[in-house]
């Protein structure tokens, strides 16, 4: 029982192959290609490698990637509109 509780802690996610009621064609897409990759590196790896490099679960570490391209999206926004130009003879 706290093995099968572990495995839900560490794949936090939908794994289902069914598009949920609420979700886009594009959103289920994305989903599935997801999982595809994650499953790869699951089945890659195994259990125990799966554990060390995400040890609070898949989720987390999805949440925390999407926020930081959340962040440098922001940055790299911000920075575009500052573009100095120079004449050539200066």
């Amino acid at each position: 029982m706290a093995n099968t509780q572990q495995e839900q802690s560490l794949l936090n996610i939908n794994l289902s192959n069914a598009r949920s009621e609420n979700e886009s064609y594009e959103d289920y897409r994305i989903r599935l290609k997801t999982n595809r990759q994650i499953l790869k590196t699951y089945f890659t790896h195994g259990r125990e490698g799966f554990r060390e490099m995400f040890p609070q679960g898949i989720d987390h570490a999805m949440q925390q990637a999407a926020q930081a391209q959340t962040e440098q999206t922001a940055t790299e926004s911000s920075t575009d509109g500052e573009v100095e130009y120079r004449l050539a003879s200066e």
